[in-house]
């Protein structure tokens, strides 16, 4: 598994995340789980894998290491 989020799509992902996240605290009642859903550009950032980048080719993050 190559890496293939770049560093401007990391801090980019993670302020996405974040924002997301954010709306914990915003919404109400079952609405407000949806909110979970920013976890999931974190954990890309963290990993530094995005599955469908994978799939369509993508790499933001310069050279491949094969």
């Amino acid at each position: 598994m190559n890496k293939n989020v770049g560093k401007i799509d990391k801090i980019f992902r993670v302020i996405a995340g974040l924002g997301i996240l954010g709306l914990f605290f915003v919404l109400e009642g079952n609405m407000r789980y949806w909110a979970l859903v920013g976890l999931m550009p974190l954990g890309t950032a963290l990993i530094g894998w995005c599955p469908p980048y994978a799939l369509l080719g993508i790499n933001t993050g310069g050279k491949s290491r094969d």
